[in-house]
């Protein structure tokens, strides 16, 4: 056993709880991004912009922001990897990114999920390769991710706007779809929608 393993705590976990069970936790969703990075909490969106910052700088001031944003959350839902774009420009400082937070979360005993990019699409549009209604074709990215920014809109009454709205907007389906698995969803969707809550590795109690 490492001198890592020794001295880190182990991670809580977090089970689903029955609907309306007890107070509503603190769920936190994190578009987590080099740039722009979406957060969001019930009722409210925001963002963390690493501006002209590179480098070890620029991992340490995005972590250090976040952490005012979940330092007191319940649970936490993170954007996982596309693998579709692994091999882009600054895949392993975004791979750096993502584990300094997941270890951070790790560290304060915040249980979290890492959700894949097309569950995040299909709880917010009911699928994850949505079609233009009238040409039928396939919507590309950036039409996927304003059509997830219209659907927050319209479920849940967050209007998200500026450089950063699409961040905003994945964040925000990131934590609804937390605080579903926990019991308190945010609004009511059909089972088209909720299925994608199926495609998360949930954190599961453990039994001694």
């Amino acid at each position: 056993m490492t001198q890592l393993a020794l001295t880190l705590p182990t991670a809580p976990v977090a089970v689903p709880a029955p609907a309306g069970a007890g107070p509503a936790p603190l769920v936190i969703g994190l578009d987590v991004a080099l740039v722009l990075t979406g957060v969001a909490g019930p009722g409210w969106t925001d963002y963390v912009n690493s501006k002209t910052r590179r480098g070890e700088e620029r991992l340490d001031y995005v972590l250090h922001q976040l952490q005012s944003f979940y330092r007191h959350a319940d649970f936490v839902v993170i954007e996982g990897p596309s693998f579709g774009s692994a091999l882009q420009a600054g895949h392993d400082e975004m791979a750096a990114m993502r584990w300094m937070v997941r270890v951070d979360l790790w560290k304060r005993r915040i249980p979290y999920a890492v959700c894949p990019p097309v569950s995040r699409t299909k709880f917010a549009l009911g699928t994850s390769q949505p079609k233009d209604p009238q040409t039928g074709k396939r919507l590309v990215a950036k039409q996927a991710k304003a059509a997830v920014a219209d659907a927050v809109a319209e479920q849940y009454g967050i209007e998200c706007e500026g450089r950063a709205r699409y961040d905003q907007a994945d964040a925000y389906v990131l934590m609804a779809m937390g605080r579903a698995h926990l019991g308190h969803p945010l609004a009511a969707l059909p089972a088209t929608h909720t299925r994608a809550l199926a495609g998360i590795t949930w954190p599961e109690r453990t039994t001694s």
